[in-house]
């Protein structure tokens, strides 16, 4: 039993790159002193890596020219980079959200912590839009009454998400409470995107939102990029990390 558990573990985290305390407890139903012996010994046997409020997965696979190449290891790669002030900021996102709210999640890494954050949430009624493929396979993760609405069209390995002409078609057949969108960078001239169709797409779900809230880690202030999203002031906060206040 014990064997099984540990696996379940390392495959836990080896999914989500990084995993709290609180969420493996919870998951795994063990007290506190059972997981840190779990989580010790599969540190020692290097299957996981305890990191400060938590663990991280180990990347075991190889470094073959073609992994490197493949688009979707850089979308890994970003999965496991900065995860726990993406987690604050997602923390601090959380409460903005409210009961009945229809809510919009984009693709990206931050918003993707937001989105295991509301696994763990219970709202009475919520709904969640999406274009990202990782938040639509681990929808069962979430509590079953939540309503999931998947935006489907062209898939974009790099950003792992749906785009183009389709996914603004279905779009533009919703209604969005909250938007909670995150950005390559912001500053006073704009938040940006490096990819065309991405920032296309997010433009449009900020000018339908009722509100769109920005989730930004302290080291995209001040970053510029190539394709405009939204002007900063069409977003109603800026969320970054507790004590940063994001000066454009």
């Amino acid at each position: 039993m014990k064997s099984q558990r540990l696996f379940e573990i390392v495959t836990f985290v080896n999914r989500r790159k990084f995993c709290s305390m609180a969420e493996l407890i919870a998951h795994f139903k063990v007290s506190p002193a059972t997981l840190n012996r779990d989580l010790t010994e599969l540190a020692g046997k290097e299957r996981l890596r305890k990191v400060r409020g938590g663990v991280e997965a180990i990347d075991t696979s190889d470094d073959s020219a073609d992994k490197v190449a493949f688009p979707f290891a850089h979308y890994r790669s970003r999965l496991g980079f900065n995860v726990a002030a993406k987690s604050q900021v997602a923390g601090r996102a959380l409460s903005e959200i409210q009961d009945g709210d229809i809510i919009f999640l984009d693709s990206s890494t931050t918003v993707y912590q937001l989105a295991r954050q509301l696994q763990a949430s219970s709202f009475v009624n919520l709904t969640i839009i999406t274009n990202s493929l990782l938040i639509i396979q681990e929808f069962p993760l979430f509590p079953p009454h939540y309503f999931l609405v998947a935006l489907g069209g062209g898939y974009d390995l790099q950003l792992n998400a749906f785009l183009g002409k389709i996914t603004l078609s279905e779009l533009e057949m919703t209604a969005v409470t909250r938007a909670f969108v995150s950005a390559l960078g912001v500053t006073s001239d704009g938040v940006y995107s490096r990819h065309e169709n991405h920032a296309l797409f997010l433009g449009r779900v900020v000018e339908k939102a009722r509100e769109s809230i920005l989730l930004v880690t302290s080291d995209k202030i001040g970053k510029s990029g190539l394709f405009k999203i939204a002007e900063p002031a069409a977003f109603a906060r800026i969320v970054s990390e507790e004590g940063v206040v994001p000066r454009l």
